[in-house]
């Protein structure tokens, strides 16, 4: 029996560089993350004051989500959903 232990290999220089390099990113890529989630927070806090504000000068918040979700799509979209809308509106004598 030798005195050296030879169950575990010895850590190499490269082996150990790699590992950091890769530490250290995966520890940027963390933290960047991180960062854009407490900037998220932050937004969803001023569109919170926005939504507010605007219900204290009485405008209706929840019509208000809904014009701000329609400008988001597109105008051919809006309009054929408008147009089968009115359709089953008829259909039903809701019109």
């Amino acid at each position: 029996m030798s005195d050296t232990a030879t169950d575990t290999p010895a850590p190499d220089a490269q082996g150990d560089a790699s590992y950091r390099t890769t530490s250290g990113e995966l520890r940027q890529f963390v933290e960047r993350i991180e960062r854009l989630d407490a900037e998220k927070k932050d937004i969803a806090e001023q569109q919170k004051e926005v939504m507010a504000e605007a219900k204290a000068r009485g405008y209706d918040t929840k019509v208000l989500r809904k014009v701000i979700a329609l400008r988001k799509r597109d105008a051919d979209d809006i309009a054929e959903e408008e147009a089968v809308l009115e359709m089953y509106k008829e259909a039903l004598g809701m019109t």
